[in-house]
C-alpha cells in the first residue's frame, strides 16, 4: 500500500485547485550542476548505466530532494530509452551528446520499425518508479516523463543531435506520409510506455518537445501537436480514483500555446520567451501554466535571482494554476546555492498570490 501523499501542491496546481503557495520543481533538478550527481555519474562509468539501474537511477532522482525543498521528483532517465528499445543502438559520446548507431533514414528503416513491449525492454524504467516511490515515502509526487514523437523522431532520423535538423525536415517535405508512420510508432510505444510508468506509480506525467518549434506552426500542428495528441488520448487519466494530470511542454511554442491548451491536457509548460501573463491570456485559464524563469537567472545574485522571481510571480498573477519553474533545463555551471536562493524565494513570495 503506498504511503499517503503529505505534499500534493502539485497534483493540485496542475488541476488547478487552491493552493497555499505556489509549488516549485525544476527540469533537470537530478543532474550535472550538482557535485553528488557528478560522483555517482564518474562511478556508474556512463550515463546509460545510471538510467538502466534502477537503484542509481532512485539515487540520482532523490539527490536534490535532500537539498532543496521542493515540491515533485521526476524520473531519472531519458527521452532516448524509446528508440534504444526499437534497437537503434543507442550510445553516448562525450562531448557530443546522444548517438545512434543505426539511424532510421529510408522507406525500409521505416517500414522495419516496431512496437516494443515496453514491460520487457524497458523494464528497468519502471523497477526504478517503483523503488523511487517506495524511498519517497509519500513525501513529494514523482512525476514521470518520455519525449514528444517529433523530438525522439529528429535523433532517430539524424542520428543524434542537431541544430539544422536537414535529414527529417527533408522527409517532412519529400515523403510526409511515411514521416508520419514514423511518427505513429513512436507515438504508439510512448502510450504503453508512459502508461506503463502510471502502472508502476508515477503520479503526473510530461511529455518534452524540445524541438517542436522548428517547424513552421502549420508542420508543428500536423508533425509535432498531432502526435501529442494521439498520446493525450491513449493515456491512463486516473488510477485508483486520484487524477493523473499531464504536462505538455514545447520549447518556444509562443502562440501555439492556445492549440495546446485545446489538446485535453490539464498544463502546458511555459519557456522564458513568452511571458506568463500573455500565456495565460492565450490559453483562457483552461489549463495551468509552469515556469518560466530564464535558466541563465541562475548565473546572477542572489539579489537579482530573487527578483526574477518576484517578476514571474506578479506575471502570473492571483489565483490557482501555476507551477514555479525554469522555461527550461538547469544547466551544469549552475551553483547550488543559486537553487536555493530560487527555491526559498518561491516559497516566501508565493503565498501572497493564493489568499
Amino acid at each position: 500500500m503506498a504511503a499517503a501523499l503529505k505534499n500534493d501542491l502539485l497534483l493540485r496546481a496542475l488541476m488547478r485547485k487552491p493552493v497555499e503557495r505556489t509549488p516549485v520543481w525544476i527540469m533537470r533538478q537530478a543532474g550535472r550542476y550538482l557535485p553528488e550527481y557528478r560522483e555517482l555519474r564518474e562511478k556508474a562509468g556512463n550515463f546509460m548505466n545510471l538510467c538502466s539501474n534502477p537503484e542509481l537511477a532512485c539515487e540520482v532522482t532523490l539527490q536534490p530532494l535532500r537539498r532543496f525543498s521542493l515540491d515533485a521528483a521526476i524520473l531519472f532517465s531519458d527521452i532516448l530509452t524509446i528508440p534504444d528499445a526499437m534497437g537503434l543502438g543507442l550510445y553516448f559520446e562525450t562531448g557530443e551528446g546522444p548517438k545512434f548507431e543505426r539511424p532510421v533514414r529510408t522507406e525500409r528503416d521505416i517500414n522495419s520499425l516496431f512496437v516494443p513491449d515496453v514491460s520487457d525492454s524497458l523494464g528497468y524504467v519502471f523497477d526504478a518508479v517503483r523503488l523511487i516511490r517506495r524511498e519517497l515515502d509519500g513525501s513529494v509526487p514523482l512525476i514521470g516523463f518520455a519525449g514528444s514523437p517529433w523530438t525522439v523522431g529528429t535523433y532517430m532520423v539524424e542520428g543524434g543531435s542537431s541544430r539544422e535538423f536537414p535529414i527529417i525536415k527533408n522527409l517532412a517535405a519529400k515523403n510526409p506520409a511515411l514521416l508520419e508512420k514514423l511518427l505513429d510508432v513512436v507515438a504508439e510505444t510512448t502510450t504503453n510506455y508512459l502508461n506503463a510508468q502510471i502502472d508502476a506509480g508515477a503520479q503526473a506525467v510530461m511529455i518534452f518537445d524540445t524541438w517542436g518549434a522548428a517547424l513552421p506552426a502549420d508542420e508543428y500542428r500536423r508533425f509535432s501537436l498531432a502526435s501529442m495528441q494521439t498520446i493525450m488520448a491513449g493515456l491512463q487519466r486516473e488510477k485508483n480514483g486520484v487524477t493523473i494530470p499531464v504536462i505538455l511542454f514545447t520549447k518556444g511554442a509562443g502562440d501555439l500555446l492556445s492549440d495546446m491548451a485545446a489538446t485535453g491536457c490539464d498544463a502546458l509548460g511555459v519557456d522564458w520567451t513568452t511571458d506568463l501573463a500573455d500565456a495565460r491570456r492565450l490559453t483562457g485559464d483552461k489549463v495551468a501554466l509552469q515556469g518560466n524563469l530564464n535558466p541563465a537567472i541562475l548565473r546572477e545574485s542572489p539579489e537579482v535571482i530573487e527578483q526574477s522571481v518576484a517578476d514571474v510571480l506578479a506575471s502570473y498573477g492571483n489565483g490557482p494554476g501555476h507551477v514555479f519553474n525554469l522555461g527550461h533545463g538547469i544547466t551544469p555551471d549552475i551553483n547550488p546555492d543559486h537553487l536555493r536562493v530560487l527555491v526559498d524565494a518561491v516559497h516566501r513570495l508565493s503565498p501572497q498570490y493564493h489568499q
